[in-house]
């Protein structure tokens, strides 16, 4: 059964061959969808535990800053450090945006980080491949390899040059944006201060008002205008607890005494993986659920083919006696074969195209192992068409009847 099987495919193994590679070529882009899921789940984890935070505090009532814009002031970290269980509390803003690369744009998150030290203020980057962390109060960057700077490069971020003093790895936004850590003073004016035109419009308003231009109030004009070219705002504070205090605790604690939102790990992953990468995740299997029918469709219309090509011989071994059962499994055979084929090829392009992927591709064995009984299933599921039509051929035709 197994060497007429075997001489079948050698008889055509051109076609054999070409399919299976075709077919593999589909097997290997399914297995990168489904490493692009897993991708962005586990960038989304490891935004969370990059960022050093046990607890995430936002603005009342939203999803927090890396689902919806949060404003919080920036002395509220200060509320929050006093509160039980709190060890530490940083400032930190993020902020999706362009920043020039010579004379390219690169899109990339840029975060806001508190003064302080690495392990000491949650926030900064946990690790670095290359360079130092930020020392100085402005204009230094650390930024994430992806993003394609060197040490020593210059990033126009909004009016200011930054120089790059470090690099890191896998510090990327939910989206896949690489991150941009700059100070925290810089992140603020970046994100929440206007433009010079707009400053100036703004001071003529201000300076018509006659509520700030008082004859009789010295000095009421000028910090009016000071305060408006200030900012006083960051996008959340992120806390470290201390040693045996429950996060559920601290952060029912905050909530009903400072009237936060506040999140612990786990539902910021929720967040994370329910809501922002949830409608992706459904595109993806969409995506999976066509390729399967194709790859379907492609199995059964060869394997029926074949069978086409050699029904006067399958006429000739019914006439010989072989059972039907031997000839179908003659046929599941070709199409497993072809099965196999088409997965070791669509293995091996999944694993060098991969890297190539501008966002990260994480390719784990369960989801090899869950795609290689898959295709064995939708193997056996196609050859039933062809195996139909073999087990309906009349011996007679065999010899001309």
């Amino acid at each position: 059964m197994i060497s007429l099987a075997g001489r079948d495919i050698l008889h055509a193994w051109g076609k054999f061959v070409f399919t299976g590679f075709g077919l593999g070529l589909l097997i290997g882009v399914t297995l990168i969808m489904a490493g692009v899921y897993r991708g962005m789940v586990d960038d989304g984890r490891a935004l969370l535990d990059n960022s050093g935070a046990d607890l995430w505090v936002v603005q009342r009532d939203t999803l927090g800053p890396y689902a919806e814009p949060s404003s919080l002031n920036d002395d509220t970290y200060r509320t929050i450090l006093a509160m039980p269980g709190v060890s530490q509390a940083a400032n930190v803003t993020y902020l999706t945006m362009q920043v020039r690369k010579g004379e390219a744009d690169v899109r990339t998150m840029v975060v806001g980080i508190a003064p302080g030290a690495l392990g000491a203020t949650p926030g900064w980057p946990p690790y670095l491949v290359a360079g130092r962390q930020i020392t100085r109060g402005h204009y230094e960057a650390v930024v994430d390899i992806a993003a394609g700077f060197k040490l020593g490069d210059r990033i126009a971020i909004r009016r200011n040059l930054y120089l790059v003093v470090g690099l890191t790895r896998r510090m990327v936004s939910s989206s896949g944006d690489p991150m941009v850590f700059i100070p925290l003073k810089d992140a603020q004016e970046a994100q929440f201060l206007k433009d010079n035109d707009a400053i100036w419009q703004s001071r003529r308003r201000t300076e018509a008002n006659p509520a700030f231009n008082r004859p009789g109030v010295p000095g009421l004009l000028e910090s009016v205008l000071a305060s408006q070219s200030t900012n006083s705002f960051v996008n959340a504070v992120l806390v470290r607890l201390k040693p045996g205090h429950a996060p559920d605790d601290v952060a029912d604690s905050i909530r009903r005494w400072k009237r936060l939102t506040v999140y612990t790990r786990a539902q910021m992953e929720g967040i994370l993986v329910g809501k922002l990468i949830a409608t992706s995740a459904k595109q993806i299997s969409m995506f999976l659920v066509i390729l399967a029918v194709v790859s379907a469709a492609i199995v059964a219309f060869i394997i029926y083919t074949l069978t086409m090509d050699k029904i006067r011989e399958i006429a000739v071994l019914k006439l010989i006696g072989t059972r039907n059962r031997t000839i179908a499994a003659m046929i599941m055979q070709q199409a497993l074969a072809l099965g196999v084929i088409g997965f070791v090829v669509g293995k091996i392009t999944a694993t060098f195209a991969a890297p190539l992927f501008p966002k990260y591709v994480l390719l784990i064995p369960t989801d090899s192992i869950a795609g290689f009984f898959a295709v064995l299933v939708i193997c056996v599921l196609a050859s039933l068409v062809a195996i139909r039509m073999a087990l309906k051929v009349d011996p007679a035709e065999a010899i001309g009847g």
